[in-house]
């Protein structure tokens, strides 16, 4: 398979609404959610808050009538200029383009496998603004061989674990994290999927800059193309 069919690959992995996070919520209750910088709502926020930033999504959840709030593919965020791990003077460089889909949540929520897999690797990538306690599952679907990362996890989620632990697809692999060990962000999930890990071991970029967009926007296709909320 050449890298550009990747995307096309994914979208046709399967075929129905698939949960990343608990069960108990239905698709119906998962709603959108705009972080981009062009979210003039976010302007009057604290995003250097993790507390401030927990606070706006449960209104926005509240005035949505929804559970789960969704979204950030491609997104250009402003949140990331908080910490020295994304931020540089060069806008060229500088890391702010989101490239896997976030799923937020209580803390504590069920963190499911979206398909059969093992476990490759797992990390705490200790850092403010970094992933937190990290998952990365491989999966071979038809002969091809890929991975999901859930970043932001609790610390019990990495502490017995095995490389090679074999996964079934909807079981429960972890729970999310909050801000104390998940990086400093209000509770979420970060989902992605990967096709080459290029070494990487329980970590991968979840943020790209513009230099590198191109490359990462096939390597790591919209998470949703496979979930289907």
């Amino acid at each position: 398979m050449i890298i550009r069919d990747f995307s096309g690959f994914i979208e046709n992995v399967e075929s129905n609404f698939i949960p990343v996070v608990s069960s108990r919520f239905s698709q119906e209750e998962y709603i959108e959610i705009d972080l981009s910088e062009d979210n003039h709502r976010l302007d009057v926020i604290d995003v250097s808050s993790s507390k401030a930033f927990e606070i706006y999504i449960n209104r926005y959840l509240k005035e949505n009538n929804a559970s789960i709030a969704y979204g950030g593919y491609n997104e250009i965020r402003g949140i990331y200029r908080r910490s020295t791990h994304f931020n540089q003077e060069n806008p060229e460089t500088e890391r702010n383009i989101h490239l896997g889909l976030d799923v937020w949540c209580d803390a504590n929520t069920s963190v499911l496998a979206p398909l059969d897999g093992k476990i490759h690797s797992f990390k705490n990538n200790t850092g403010f603004g970094d992933y937190g306690p990290t998952i990365i599952l491989e999966h071979t679907i038809h002969d091809i061989v890929f991975y999901t990362l859930y970043g932001h996890l609790s610390i019990a989620s990495i502490a017995n674990i095995k490389i090679g632990e074999k996964i079934k697809q909807g079981q429960e692999i972890a729970v999310l994290g909050d801000a104390s060990v998940n990086g400093d962000y209000a509770p979420h999930l970060h989902f992605q999927v990967i096709k080459d890990l290029q070494g990487n071991m329980g970590d991968y970029p979840g943020v790209s800059n513009r230099n590198d967009i191109e490359f990462y926007l096939h390597n790591c296709p919209d998470p949703n193309l496979l979930l289907k909320i």
